[in-house]
């Protein structure tokens, strides 16, 4: 047995034992071949289940066979690199990664014929190391994280008074979605209001609210926080709160979780920068469907970001999954001529 077909059956082996409850059912289910079969992050983490209906969703409404596969959880990298190999095997026409590692999923990648489309959604995969083993990515889809923290900063300077101390909550250290919203921010803010501290708090609530409650003690002249992820914002908020300083103190998150609208409904975030999971689907099997007929996709596709705040959460609540305001689908004109 070579290397290769001896990593494959222990990708398969670990497909039962870590993927045993990740996968979700749906279009794709049907007998036959799946013309478009994904492999997304862990369905039980919110951001990940709307991902996956936005892919179904689309598929439902361009009338094509889906398979989706997910991951036990956000760990998993084994699991969904198994899950992509035996994807992979049923010859699928065009595949949707999502991966967990930007190299989890590039062995699996390699046992797809040449010339099949692949597109990277969300997490964008290792470039230089698919290009390595003479994988080829059709296009990227995912949020232009920079241009998020350039909203969160205007959200701020309309909460704050102009030269205020702001304080951002970062993520994980090193991480690139969380540096880049963070470096978007900065750049926003300019002269606007000064970012005075930067604290990591490893997307955590409970340690996102300890980092605030320091900081307001530390420094009372804070007027802002802007959390990187709304699961961050909402301890901030807690702490604001506890802090006597609700109405007081500006927080700003990113996400656009249902709990965040909730939070901006009531006063106790100012707004949230909405990314669209949802959209981000759609568009991967949007992708996948205009390149099997023919069409030149863009080498890189972004996701709407937009802000809500108390003027327009009712609207983003009634939308939700999709996004608060209309946006123009760059894929849409390629299917409809195709």
């Amino acid at each position: 047995m070579t290397y290769r077909a001896a990593v494959g059956v222990a990708l398969a082996t670990m497909l039962v034992v870590g993927c045993g409850g990740g996968r979700s059912g749906g279009a794709g289910d049907a007998g036959g071949q799946p013309p478009v079969a994904a492999v997304i992050k862990a369905l039980g983490n919110p951001f990940f289940a709307t991902m996956s209906q936005g892919l179904y969703e689309a598929a439902r409404t361009h009338g094509a066979r889906l398979r989706v596969d997910a991951a036990a959880d956000l760990q998993d990298t084994a699991g969904q690199a198994s899950a992509l190999e035996s994807l992979a095997a049923q010859r699928a026409d065009c595949y949707v990664v999502n991966p967990i590692a930007p190299t989890n999923l590039i062995q699996p990648l390699e046992h797809i014929p040449d010339g099949t489309p692949i597109v990277n959604i969300d997490s964008p995969l290792d470039r230089t190391a698919a290009k390595a083993v003479g994988v080829g990515i059709t296009t990227y889809i995912g949020t232009d994280n920079i241009a998020a923290g350039n909203l969160g900063a205007d959200a701020m300077a309309r909460s704050v008074t102009r030269g205020a101390r702001v304080a951002v909550i970062g993520g994980i250290p090193g991480d690139v979605t969380s540096g880049d919203r963070a470096r978007g921010f900065r750049q926003g803010a300019g002269r606007r209001f000064d970012v005075v501290q930067m604290v990591a708090a490893d997307f955590d609530h409970d340690r996102a609210a300890l980092a605030a409650s320091d900081l307001l003690r530390e420094d009372p002249r804070i007027q802002g926080f802007f959390a990187i992820n709304d699961e961050m914002a909402l301890g901030v908020a807690e702490a604001v709160h506890a802090a006597g300083r609700g109405g007081k103190v500006a927080v700003v998150g990113v996400d656009g979780i249902r709990p965040a609208l909730a939070a901006v409904k009531r006063g106790a975030m100012s707004a949230t920068v909405a990314q669209y999971p949802y959209v981000i689907g759609q568009l991967g099997v949007e992708a996948c469907l205009a390149r099997l007929r023919g069409r030149r996709v863009p080498a890189a596709i972004d996701a709407p970001v937009q802000l809500v705040t108390r003027a327009n959460v009712a609207r983003a609540q009634a939308n939700f999954p999709k996004p608060v305001a209309p946006f123009e689908d760059p894929l849409a004109a390629l299917l409809k001529d195709a």
